[in-house]
């Protein structure tokens, strides 16, 4: 669910503004204005407080103009962007899937760093027009610096920034794998993260006001590890196949039984999300269907046999055991199954897999511990745990192995 207040929109985009960032806008207006009205004494006191919170608000226009620089180039390449965020470190474009190719993924990534090196070049360039030491002379002169240094800022190469991104391309494009590349990234954008922490302490005891640089290396931390750990879980997710993760949690009935003592001996006692298959002659005849046992006279029961209401292996949901797991959850999902049947080559029922059986499996690769009391419900509730976005994932596991190399 998308945080934050929406304000509008712009060129179809939702744009969102996140409470964070009306901190950082009355922060950086009251610095602003405190730094202003020690350079410039000759400022009336409103004026410098005036042109402060304009630079603090012109600043997050640019950090805007950024991210749709990012945007319209990802939408022209067929992507979906679902929302522009202002938030307390910038702002943040929410792109739907990756580019197809290192040099289109380069395109999207290079697009916000020019569009802030052309707004540090024309407002350069419109300072001529002002007396330099004029309020709105300062104030187009400092918001052209502040475009330089985003620019330049967001060049450095380590995730989740810009130069992250173009790193990423760039390793994409010579190892020919994409999720490699995005590691190598994320590893750099880590290191990059601790040196922001580390320097931002050090600063701040010789120079006040610096333990903000400690604050951007925390969040430049963050989301390198996340996504670090997000294509962690795609590579896993790539390398498994349905046979890992089914389970045989079900039962075998004789399908020559009466439907009145399926009921006796099965259904009384039984968990009610119980899983039945019918075998008659040694073989398997299909999934048992209670809904349609209901569906029978009860004065039948003791006549008609499981092989009435049998639904045939070929007529439900099922796939192979050498299914890959991406596709698996992609089935999941896109048919709103609560579970898949796994068949074995000789068309025998070989298991099941739900979407408990796939959380187990993942956290068991990962070698994460997640208690089976959180299985077993999230087995019961049929949803993946909150935050944990597997649908999203898979699916885009799956894109990126029909991902051409440029």
């Amino acid at each position: 669910m998308q945080s934050g207040w929406r304000i509008g929109s712009i060129f179809g985009i939702p744009l969102y503004i996140d409470p964070s960032w009306l901190i950082i806008l009355a922060f950086f207006s009251f610095t602003n204005g405190i730094n202003l009205q020690q350079d410039y004494p000759g400022w009336a006191s409103g004026t410098a407080w005036l042109i402060g919170f304009c630079m603090a608000f012109l600043l997050f226009i640019s950090v805007l103009l950024h991210e749709l620089g990012h945007s319209l180039v990802a939408r022209s390449q067929g992507i979906k962007v679902s929302s522009i965020t202002l938030f307390l470190f910038g702002g943040m474009a929410a792109i739907d899937r990756e580019s197809k190719t290192p040099g289109l993924s380069f395109q999207v990534a290079i697009a916000g760093p020019i569009v802030s090196f052309c707004l540090f070049i024309s407002l350069t360039l419109v300072t001529m027009l002002f007396p330099m030491l004029s309020p709105l002379g300062v104030l187009v002169k400092s918001l052209a610096k502040i475009n330089l240094v985003l620019a330049l800022f967001n060049l450095i190469p380590g995730l989740p920034l810009d130069g992250g991104q173009i790193l990423k391309a760039a390793v994409w494009k010579v190892t020919g794998d994409r999720l490699k590349a995005i590691h190598w990234a994320a590893k750099t954008g880590k290191l990059i993260g601790w040196l922001g922490i580390i320097c931002g302490v050090v600063f701040s005891l010789w120079v006040s006001g610096l333990l903000w640089i400690s604050l951007i290396g925390w969040f430049i931390l963050r989301n390198a590890n996340a996504y670090d750990q997000i294509t962690s879980i795609q590579e896993t997710l790539l390398e498994l196949i349905a046979a890992d993760a089914m389970t045989r949690d079900f039962r075998v009935i004789d399908a020559d039984m009466t439907l009145a003592k399926f009921a006796d001996d099965y259904l009384l006692n039984s968990n009610p999300t119980e899983v039945y298959f019918a075998a008659s002659d040694g073989r398997y005849r299909g999934l048992v269907s209670v809904d349609d046992l209901r569906s029978i006279e009860r004065s039948q029961w003791e006549i008609q046999t499981i092989h009435n209401i049998v639904k045939p292996l070929t007529e439900i949901p099922h796939l192979e055991e050498n299914t890959a797991l991406v596709d698996v959850i992609n089935r999941l999902e896109t048919d709103n199954l609560p579970r898949i049947t796994v068949l074995s080559p000789a068309g025998a029922v070989a298991g099941l897999i739900d979407r408990g059986d796939i959380i187990r499996t993942l956290a068991q690769k990962l070698n994460v511990l997640i208690p089976e009391a959180q299985i077993k419900r999230i087995k019961e509730e049929g949803n993946y745990p909150p935050g944990l976005q597997i649908a999203t994932l898979a699916q885009q596991a799956a894109e990126s192995r029909s991902i051409d190399t440029i």
